[in-house]
């Protein structure tokens, strides 16, 4: 916890409070692990949209949809 602290006054030279210190240092680790979450979220979403698109071609068809037919 000390290297923890003392890397965050190397950060933030101009605060002196070491409860300060942690409070500023743990407000970015949670900005960092919200990132991540973030990024993993729009990754699974990405998945998900690829394996739909694939699965459309299986469950969809497209001349039907293109031609008169789909809309008697």
């Amino acid at each position: 916890m000390r290297d923890f602290l003392d890397l965050a006054q190397r950060r933030w030279p101009e605060v002196s409070d070491r409860r300060q210190l942690l409070l500023r240092l743990a407000g970015v680790g949670a900005g960092q692990v919200a990132a991540e979450l973030a990024g993993r979220s729009r990754e699974e979403r990405s998945e998900r949209q690829r394996i739909a698109l694939r699965r459309a071609g299986e469950l969809i068809d497209a001349d039907l949809l293109l031609s008169d037919g789909a809309w008697r």
